[in-house]
């Protein structure tokens, strides 16, 4: 194996240096930036975490800051990423490390081990990317660029990693391990892509099984994702110029989150019938359904979401509570939403000003 990969890591680094795209969060060793990044880039494109990142960091330019921030705020700033868990992970953490750590971010494995969301992939990147500590990290890039790499068959999956994982400390400098696990990120990236990777590039090709056997087209194995699709009926309650709107309650999908009442609609059942039924099964009101408001269509990451919208009037007043609110159209913005509901207010937004 050493005498195999022996020039790995040499090319690697070399590779990386001219190379790696200028990204924000690799222009700083701080540990707090570069945990920020890794949890937004985790299941999102560069591209689209940029501006997310740089927002954040603008509002919270440390860990302190985040733990003195409200729960809402955080998750306000993180709209749009989806995955809230990973948000309120990262407020509960920068709690924790404000308190007990004194704001210093610990550089221990154990430590970083209790902290919330800090699963082996961030621990791997914290401790390798800011502390250059000799730390595997293994992401869907890693692992696809190892898999061809030993041509090891099969879909990418964790039952891998043990594989993955000696051949990373068969190759791993003893020092500037930050640029090699990034340049490995980055090779998965640009180069040893999921479709089309383009081999005659690659610093690493002379090393590839998979490149030698012609099989990198099918390694790893291509995954089929099965989107199911979600039809829903929502009310817009419309009293004296505010909307009623809801907190989604804790351990449930978009925890934390508001949005405008209703739910699934039955099969056999019609979306108009559907929003009075979800109104008195959620509110235990029922409502005068006005007109029909527009429809909207949101994709999530398992499920595409079809949302039928309904001007409705109470006929009782639903109960009001720090879970459950009458807010003014221009006050929405305020709130932390699903993208769906976001789609809605920009709906409603839109007609108000024609």
């Amino acid at each position: 194996m050493k005498s195999q990969y022996f020039s790995f890591s040499k090319n690697m680094l070399g590779w990386y240096r001219k190379s790696a795209r200028e990204l924000p969060w690799r222009k700083t060793s701080d540990p707090y930036k570069i945990w920020i990044s890794e949890i937004m880039l985790q299941q999102t494109t560069v591209t689209a975490v940029i501006p997310f990142y740089e927002r954040w960091i603008k509002r919270f330019p440390d860990v302190q800051s985040v733990a003195r921030a409200s729960q809402q705020t955080v998750l306000k700033l993180w709209q749009g990423l989806g995955y809230y868990t990973r948000a309120r992970n990262i407020h509960a953490s920068a709690k924790i490390i404000s308190k007990e750590y004194e704001g210093i971010f610990p550089n221990d494995k154990d430590k970083l081990r209790e902290l919330p969301g800090f699963g082996p992939y961030t621990v791997g990147a914290v401790l390798s990317i800011a502390f250059d500590q000799r730390e595997t990290i293994i992401d869907a890039n890693v692992r696809r660029v190892v898999m061809r790499q030993l041509k090891i068959h099969g879909k990418a999956k964790t039952e891998h990693d043990k594989k993955i994982v000696e051949f990373l400390l068969s190759v791993m400098p003893q020092k500037d391990n930050r640029y090699f696990n990034q340049a490995l990120m980055e090779l998965g990236a640009l180069v040893c892509r999921s479709k089309n990777p383009t081999c005659l590039v690659c610093p690493v090709n002379h090393s590839c099984q998979a490149h030698h056997h012609g099989v990198e087209e099918i390694i790893p194995e291509p995954k089929k994702q099965v989107i199911r699709e979600v039809f829903a009926s929502i009310a817009l309650i419309e009293h004296q110029g505010k909307y009623f709107l809801q907190k989604r309650p804790k351990g449930k999908l978009f925890a934390d989150l508001w949005e405008f009442p209703g739910g699934k609609i039955v099969k056999g059942e019609s979306a108009k019938t559907a929003v009075i039924r979800e109104i008195q099964e959620e509110l235990g009101i029922d409502v005068e359904v006005i007109e029909p408001h527009g429809h909207v269509i949101q994709f999530y990451t398992q499920f595409k979401s079809n949302l039928s919208l309904w001007l409705c009037k109470p006929l009782t007043m639903p109960k009001e509570d720090k879970n459950h609110k009458w807010l003014k159209l221009s006050d929405l913005k305020k709130y932390p939403m699903p993208s769906g509901t976001v789609r809605i207010v920009e709906l409603l937004q839109a007609k108000a000003v024609q």
